[in-house]
């Protein structure tokens, strides 16, 4: 077997935003070698993206260093390009003029220029559209224009950041297929792919290896190499067990051991610092508590996932919260509804609403709220100070949605109500 050469190395990784004390990406060390497809799997907000800019040089790392090609990256790499989710392409200019961008800012003749546009468009299967707008293209279309662009000029690197998820289902299998075909038979001029996903399916559907990282700071928590040939087919049992080996993984690197470090950290410490609130529905939670306990109380993850059509974003929060709960754990990839989730939802409004209220002031983010505001004299408090204060623990890129889901446990437990118009939170005052 030939041995492969490393293509990028990144090493130590750490990266602050703002004032923060808190490190969106903490020590992340991956080696991407040549002719290597990658796929960066992690829940929402875990900091895929920010990886993606740094090793890019699209910004710089607060600590640590990217090798690409055997240099250290300082700047923009120039010979990288960048696939983004929502299109990114100018609505003036026509297919041809926005394929012809990057060939244009890098100086290549005219003739050259609109020759390797032509072809890319004619490789992407954009033929007769070359003076089409891109309103006039469906969403498909303009993505497959994205590729055009980020090809054109052929870069080493071709990086991927969700380029399907804004896409209906079938056309975004359609794209992917053309693009592991492109990959496949070297037909695209480029070394490496580096691809950010919550999609696990899609990470095993189209990689060689994926890098999974945790979040709140984000970290590699585990890397899996796929040696299933392409075409892959996704109800194959080896499809299947590594899809599964990923939901394990991820699941107990997000809810057994974090959930663990963080209670030791706080018994050492002997302080209680706000923790995050994961953006779970109740009526999610609830639901998923009732699948589970309608199957004897025990369900897999990926199966539960694949049964609602639900991606990892959408699924593993809603699991997270449940498990913050203490309504169910998750064990060895499956989740395992407690007696207290029993009782939960088989309760009535009333007393569920007691039961979840009981569960959220154990939290110390709740318990922060709940003290501040019976500390005012009129039981009212900005959402402002609250996002302020959380900010400086819970890093400050993501409170806002944070932030809401905060308030939406507060407001079902009835611990606190919030007033729209004020944006203030605020507790009765009879």
């Amino acid at each position: 077997m030939k041995k492969q050469k490393e293509f990028i190395k990144v090493e130590g990784i750490t990266k602050y935003f703002g004032e923060s004390e808190k490190p969106t990406i903490k020590d992340i060390n991956i080696n991407i070698n040549e002719d290597e497809f990658i796929a960066i799997l992690g829940p929402s907000g875990s900091g895929k993206s920010s990886l993606l800019r740094i090793i890019t040089g699209l910004i710089e790392p607060t600590e640590g260093e990217v090798i690409f090609d055997g240099k250290k990256v300082e700047g923009v790499n120039p010979y990288a390009s960048i696939v983004f989710q929502s299109f990114a392409l100018y609505p003036w200019l026509t297919v041809q003029e926005n394929v012809e961008l990057g060939l244009k800012a890098k100086g290549f003749p005219k003739d050259y220029t609109t020759e390797k546009a032509s072809e890319l468009i004619s490789l992407i299967g954009l033929d007769g559209f070359e003076e089409a707008y891109p309103k006039e293209l469906s969403g498909g279309m303009r993505q497959r224009v994205g590729f055009a662009r980020a090809l054109a000029v052929q870069p080493k690197l071709l990086c991927m950041d969700e380029p399907f998820s804004a896409l209906d289902f079938l056309t975004a299998e359609n794209l992917r297929t053309e693009l592991i075909d492109l990959w496949t038979t070297k037909k695209m001029p480029i070394k490496s792919i580096i691809m950010i996903t919550h999609g696990i399916e899609e990470a095993v559907l189209m990689a060689d290896k994926i890098v999974m990282l945790s979040r709140d700071p984000a970290r590699v928590i585990a890397e899996i190499n796929i040696d299933l040939p392409h075409p892959r087919n996704r109800k194959s049992p080896e499809f299947e067990k590594i899809v599964d080996s990923v939901y394990k993984i991820l699941t107990k690197g997000e809810f057994e051991e974090p959930n663990k470090d963080k209670i030791e950290k706080v018994v050492k410490e002997n302080i209680e610092k706000p923790v995050e609130i994961p953006e779970a529905s109740i009526g999610v939670m609830s639901g998923l508590l009732e699948l589970v306990d309608d199957n004897d109380g025990r369900m897999d993850i990926y199966q539960l996932g694949r049964d609602l059509m639900m991606e990892i974003d959408d699924l593993l929060p809603n699991i997270e919260g449940i498990s913050m709960l203490k309504f169910a754990e998750v064990k060895e990839g499956d989740i395992i509804i407690t007696p207290l989730g029993s009782r939960f939802i088989e309760s009535d409004t009333e007393e569920g609403k007691e039961i979840f209220r009981e569960q959220i002031m154990n939290i110390s983010t709740f318990k922060v709220i709940v003290k501040v505001l019976n500390t005012k004299r009129n039981k009212k408090m900005k959402e402002e100070f609250f996002k302020e204060l959380f900010s400086q623990h819970l890093g400050e890129h993501y409170i806002e949605k944070k932030m809401s889901a905060i308030i939406d446990w507060g407001r079902y437990a009835e611990l606190f109500n919030y007033d729209h118009d004020t944006e203030e939170l605020y507790i009765e005052v009879e």
